[in-house]
Parts: structure tokens; sequence; C-alpha cells
């Protein structure tokens, strides 16, 4: 496993969520390139650190014992990951606090690290909150790997915060200083919202949600499909994104008992505004989670999901069958789990090998409807 070497400490750093064998490191070239530029200008201990979108606590830790660090992001998973790394290099679980995307980050901050994230949307809403939260003096340095670093980027630091100058490269790692500047509060594009035709719905995203501007194009191959009038069964809307599918679901099943979950504590925020506009006081739980991780086995009926095949800049199909393999264990016997898939991705044979018995309930020429029972 590499070790982080820093300025700050010597860190054994794990990725979130483990795999045997992991490909990939927890940290990169732009967490130790902001680390190194933070230590040359001097890091007094009473120095607030807001810290956005790191990964899996690389930065957070190596900070922990040396500044006061609030550290903020939109995934659950890093949330668990900077949590494990805290514990596993002996640092204090309260060493840091932790405020998930959902919520405002309260300063003011001296120091503002920034991961610049995939979803640029996600930087522009975290930029505009920065808005009256900086102390006097302070600097805002973001950081990437050059290939994930957008002109955007950049666009966005210079609009929302002051004038920016980048660093040169150094290990294909890039960062930008951005210099606070006198600005009138900025008035936030987020949430927005789009409407379904059937049924006739409004929804809200906040601004980290893939596919915010319009119902993304397996979802809407999806929706057509959903079982209908099955009682009082319990079902998961698992990596629920706006709750679209678990809120059309519970509309054709008034019964059933709905647990809507998502890594995303935006998307989680979205789904719980959007089941209130559309179902009121009607009981469902709704969380930011692992997956069905924390589901309990043998505790659900139907599982939905539409599996995502990246995380963050990483694309593979991990993730996706991770989710299966939790859809089984949660499932009880002759449980079901519904998917919407790209064809190309092959789904039905890796839910052939976990499940057995796999029927395809509808397909387009680009997505399949499968349909997978528990034995």
């Amino acid at each position: 496993m590499p070790i982080l070497e820093t300025p700050y400490a010597r860190l054994d750093l794990v990725r979130q969520p483990e795999q045997p064998n992991e490909p990939l490191q927890a940290f990169d070239a732009a967490d130790e390139y902001l680390l190194a530029q933070l230590h040359e200008q001097g890091l007094p201990a009473s120095t607030r650190v807001l810290i956005l979108n790191d990964s899996f606590g690389a930065l957070t830790c190596a900070l922990a014992a040396q500044a006061q660090v609030t550290s903020s992001g939109d995934s659950h998973l890093a949330h668990v990951a900077l949590e494990k790394n805290l514990q596993r290099n002996a640092l204090p679980g309260d060493a840091v606090a932790f405020v998930p995307a959902s919520e405002v980050a309260q300063g003011p901050f001296d120091r503002v690290l920034i991961r610049v994230p995939k979803t640029l949307a996600l930087l522009e809403e975290q930029l505009i909150r920065l808005h009256g939260q900086l102390a006097p003096g302070a600097q805002v340095i973001a950081g990437a790997m050059i290939k994930h670093l957008p002109r955007a980027a950049g666009d966005l630091l210079e609009k929302y915060i002051g004038p920016v100058k980048a660093s040169l490269a150094v290990k294909k790692a890039r960062l930008l200083f951005a210099t606070p500047a006198q600005k009138p509060a900025p008035t936030s594009p987020y949430p927005t919202r789009y409407r379904l035709d059937q049924p006739g719905l409004e929804l809200i995203n906040h601004a980290n949600l893939f596919c915010r501007e319009d119902l993304d194009i397996g979802t809407r191959a999806f929706l057509p499909h959903l079982p209908k009038a099955l009682g009082n069964l319990r079902v998961a809307d698992l990596g629920c994104g706006n709750g679209v599918l678990g809120i059309v679901y519970a509309l054709s099943n008034p019964q059933a008992q709905m647990t809507l979950v998502d890594e995303s504590y935006m998307a989680v925020q979205s789904a719980r505004e959007n089941w209130q506009a559309i179902h009121g006081d009607r009981p469902v739980d709704i969380r930011a989670g692992d997956g069905l991780a924390e589901q309990p086995m043998d505790s659900l009926d139907l599982v939905l999901c539409n599996p995502p095949f990246h995380q963050q800049q990483v694309v593979g199909d991990f993730l996706a069958w991770r989710m299966f393999t939790q859809a089984k264990t949660a499932l009880t016997k002759g449980g079901e789990l519904w998917i919407v898939g790209n064809r190309h991705l092959g789904y039905h044979l890796k839910l052939k090998r976990l499940f057995g018995k796999v029927e395809q309930v509808a397909a387009t020429p680009k997505f399949v409807i499968l349909r997978a029972i528990k034995p």
C-alpha cells in the first residue's frame, strides 16, 4: 500500500469502498502539491482551514494535527474514508469537523483548499457559498491533475473569488491561486428543476446531481416499466439521485414501504425535498449511505437501480457489481432486483452469475431493463 509522505505527516491511506488488491491509491500528485505549497507558505496552528472535496481524506489527515480543519464534500464514501483514515493513522476522530455539501460550512476561513470536482456545478455552488466566509487575507487554492482541470474551473474562481494565478505543472498536477476580492453577494443558480410528462411531476436537483437539467435517458427508459400494484412490499431505490424511480414507483404502489439511498448528500437532499413535495408526510426512509451496506439481510422485497459506471474520474463496473451484491444480500428469498443498463455493459451475464434467474423486462436500442430473482 503506497504511503503518502507530506511535510506534515506520513500517512497510510485507503480508498473507499475497499477492494482486495486495490489497484489505485488514495491520493495523487495534486494532494502532494497542495500540501507542499501550504507548508512553503507557513501554517500557524491557529489557521482555520476549509478543505473541499477531499476524496479519501489525504489533505484532511495531513493537516488534522496542524491547524483548525473543516472538511466538506458531497460524498458519503469520502466521509467514511476520512473517518477510517483518521483512525488508521492514530488521529482523533474529532480532530476535524465534517460538513456535508448539503449544508454550508461556517467560517471565517484563512485558507481554503479545493480539489476540483468532476461536476463543475458543485464547484460553482461551493464557491458561491464562500461569500462572507473568508477571513481578511484569506487565500483560496484549487488543485487537480491537469487532465482533470478544465479552463472553466479557473473562470469560476475568477468570477466568485477574485484574480487567479496558475502554478507551474508538477508531476502532471497544477494549482490555481485565487486572491479574494470585494464582490457583491452572488445568487446561486441551484437547485435547478425539470418536469416529467408521464407522470406530470416537477423535480428539484441540487448542484452535484447527475443529469441535473433533464431526466437521464436510462431512467427515462426504465420509468414506463416499473412494476405496479404490488401491495405492501419493502422497496429500495438504490442510488436514488433525485429520487425519481422511488417516487414514481410509490405513486403506483401506495402501500409500499420505501427506502431511498444514495452516497451523494446533495442527491439525498434533492430526494427528500422531492418526496415531500409529491408525497407529503407519507413515511419513507431517505438516507446517505454506502449503497445497501447498512441494510439488514433479507429485509427487502424489491430493489430498483440505475447503477453508476464511474467513481469520480474512474470508470468501471466495480460500483455497479457491488450494488448488485448488496441488493442480493438485502433481498428476501424470491425478492427481485430491477435494473436499467446500457446494452454494451453486459449486466445480464453479471446478474446471472450472481442471482441465477434473470429476465429481460424490456429493451430500447441503447438500454435493457432486467429483472433478477433471488433464489
